[in-house]
């Protein structure tokens, strides 16, 4: 669930950068011509957004930073973050037991261009981390392989349930560690197989627990950077960040999720805020 690393954008002509640094956002596309999430902002922390995009021109009311090659864009490039932790659609055509499904799950069109954006904006010589469907690896390495990525790492994430039955059990979910360029090693490594909470699903149907990516976000990234994911769903990456000290930005392109992972980052920062005062804090830490 990363794409995140101090990665190059393209940046529309008609934007400056903005001056504040401390990005913390989710942000939702109404419309996209990639087939994958495509925007960031580069503006005050907890800010939500609506955006739109066409005929490849970024139409916004914001200061909006393009996360896609949009070809109609004049293009500078300026850096960002400094790594990438994701969950895109496993291109499975997937139905939970409400009916609930995904958008982009049963197309890989968008799959190159998406992970060719993330290898782009990632910032050399850093990791990203990307779960995926082990019936569609094939496409998944591919597409990550074409991008540029070298995979240096795979994580399996053991359920504490069942969550299909077929030929066998469905218990664990995966994840590929991929690296661009020569990322240093990590002072503490974490085992390659992981316990993944279950969370009930109730902001999303293939909502991941925060305690479950949290050592993910502390192993590979340094308090105060930047965490990135283009497919937050219901922002469990986002509160991993936010919660270890690092910097966020989520990216959802369906108008519920974005919503409910929006509320779950308002709460999230009030919570921190409410406890600050016990725990001796100073509010603008």
């Amino acid at each position: 669930m990363f794409i995140s690393g101090s990665h190059v954008l393209t940046l529309s002509s008609s934007l400056a950068p903005h001056p504040h640094r401390h990005l913390q956002t989710c942000v939702r596309l109404t419309a996209f011509t990639w087939l994958a999430p495509g925007y960031i902002v580069p503006e005050a922390p907890h800010r939500t957004v609506t955006s739109s995009a066409c005929s490849g021109r970024l139409q916004a009311t914001e200061r909006l930073v393009s996360f896609l090659p949009f070809p109609a864009m004049k293009q500078q490039t300026m850096r960002l973050s400094r790594r990438t932790l994701t969950d895109p659609p496993y291109l499975v055509n997937f139905h939970d037991r409400q009916g609930r499904t995904l958008k982009n799950d049963t197309d890989a069109n968008w799959l190159k261009p998406a992970m060719a954006a993330a290898y782009r904006v990632l910032k050399q010589d850093r990791l990203m981390v990307c779960f995926y469907g082990w019936p569609r690896a094939d496409d998944f390495l591919d597409a990550w392989r074409s991008a540029g990525f070298r995979p240096v790492g795979h994580f399996v994430f053991r359920k504490s349930y069942t969550s299909s039955v077929k030929f066998m059990k469905c218990q664990h979910e995966q994840a590929y560690l991929l690296a661009k360029g020569r990322p240093p090693l990590p002072k503490n490594p974490l085992p390659d197989v992981q316990r993944l909470f279950y969370t009930g699903n109730a902001l999303h149907p293939t909502q991941k627990a925060v305690v479950s990516l949290a050592p993910l976000v502390r192993a590979f990234t340094l308090p105060g950077e930047l965490v990135l994911d283009p497919f937050c769903g219901s922002a469990s990456t986002c509160a991993a960040a936010l919660l270890t000290g690092r910097r966020y930005v989520g990216i959802e392109m369906d108008e519920d999720y974005f919503r409910a992972a929006s509320g779950r980052m308002t709460r999230t920062h009030e919570r921190m805020a409410a406890k600050r005062p016990s725990l001796g804090i100073p509010a603008a830490a």
